[in-house]
């Protein structure tokens, strides 16, 4: 990936590199329970815990692996939520897919809005072929987002992850490329 953060810019949202200014915004959907009960983390509860997280953005940036922007709203301009790949194998052209949004902006069609734009940017300029995304079968809303952003249901991957003491099953889903057309 080149050295300069992309910026990604839609409707309502800039999507943009985060950085330790935003830790407090940050801090603020990762450390509530609702929010987290699905990523398989338990809520953060210092701001420090944030630093670690914005760390692991550089570091997955640095090694390749993903990207992850931060979702501001331009009429603020402060981070609520952040969306991006994870887990690029760049020989096989694919990448996961993860979001996470603060609360008081659910309902709004932002996460939408903002996976729509990361999906496009993955396709256009990363060279995916792939894009997935691992869902918990409780996770509904999540569930819903993906499968109106095009993405199919492939099967249950049963005690795929170990996290917060306990086996997770996760829905696999995916698109292709050639599922989308961009004009």
């Amino acid at each position: 990936m080149g050295k300069e953060f992309p910026v990604i810019e839609t409707e309502r949202l800039i999507l943009r590199e985060v950085t330790t200014d935003d830790d407090k915004d940050i801090f603020t959907y990762l450390s509530d329970q609702d929010v987290m009960k699905h990523m398989g983390l338990k809520p953060y509860q210092t701001v420090k815990d944030v630093w670690e997280e914005i760390r692991w953005y550089q570091t997955i940036r640095e090694e390749g692996s993903g990207i992850r922007w931060g979702i501001t709203r331009k009429d603020s301009g402060k981070v609520i939520g952040s969306c991006g790949f994870l887990n690029r194998v760049s020989k096989h052209f694919r990448a996961e897919v993860g979001f996470e949004l603060s609360k008081d902006h659910w309902g709004q069609g932002i996460t939408g809005e903002a996976l729509q734009a990361v999906v496009k940017y993955g396709f256009q300029n990363l060279e995916l072929e792939r894009i997935e995304a691992l869902i918990e079968p409780a996770n509904l809303p999540s569930q819903k987002l993906v499968e109106k952003q095009g993405f199919v249901r492939e099967g249950l991957l049963r005690h795929y992850e170990f996290t917060c003491g306990k086996f997770d099953d996760l829905y696999m889903y995916s698109i292709l490329k050639a599922d989308v057309m961009y004009t």
